[in-house]
């Protein structure tokens, strides 16, 4: 696996101390290219790859010690997978990236439209009394998720605005919670 060290020259992150191939970012350790748009049977081929590099039992003629490196391996590469894909995820890492954190628990501030919208799927949350107006509402959001999904991706690969981005992921936030809620209506209605 290869990083770019500051000289951009290619180094391989074995050649690296493992505090320093343990930081590398997601898209490094997967090598994938740093954008949102990504290629999910690549993704996963790639986790399936770094798993079989990095599985405890290779190392176990080596003792504990490898064995437990290994282990830290096996973990972070499993947060890098889960992070990677998930869009909403990636979106949001690739902000923190670019330095447009997301701070969802400290800046909650929303677009009017957008506040107005999320009032009004509540009250129809509200007075949904059918599975009929349920599963409406549910492809509504549903719909306003991928389109949520497709402004990160023009923000982030195409427009390279990452604080609109970052304001899209907490929109994007607020819809995924949403969307639960409906769920767990939906679950309350569904006989099986």
């Amino acid at each position: 696996m290869a990083a770019v060290s500051r000289s951009g020259s290619d180094v391989s992150a074995s050649d690296q101390p493992l505090s320093a191939q343990l930081a590398v970012n997601d898209f490094v350790l997967f090598e994938l290219p740093q954008r949102f748009a990504q290629n999910r049977a690549d993704l996963d081929a790639r986790w399936k790859d770094l798993q079989r590099e990095a599985h405890p039992d290779k190392f176990a003629s080596q003792g504990t010690a490898a064995q437990r490196v290994a282990m830290q391996w096996s973990v972070r590469i499993n947060e890098a997978y889960q992070r990677l894909k998930d869009p909403l995820r990636r979106a949001a890492y690739l902000c923190e990236l670019g330095g447009s954190p997301i701070q969802a628990e400290n800046n909650t501030s929303m677009p009017t439209a957008f506040l107005m919208q999320q009032m009004s799927w509540r009250e129809d949350l509200d007075d949904a009394n059918d599975l009929a107006s349920l599963e409406a509402l549910h492809d509504a959001v549903t719909q306003a998720h991928r389109e949520g999904l497709l402004r990160c991706e023009h923000c982030i690969d195409v427009a390279h605005d990452l604080p609109q981005a970052a304001q899209e992921v907490r929109a994007l936030m607020f819809i995924e919670r949403f969307a639960r809620d409906i769920d767990q209506r939906l679950d309350t209605l569904d006989p099986n």
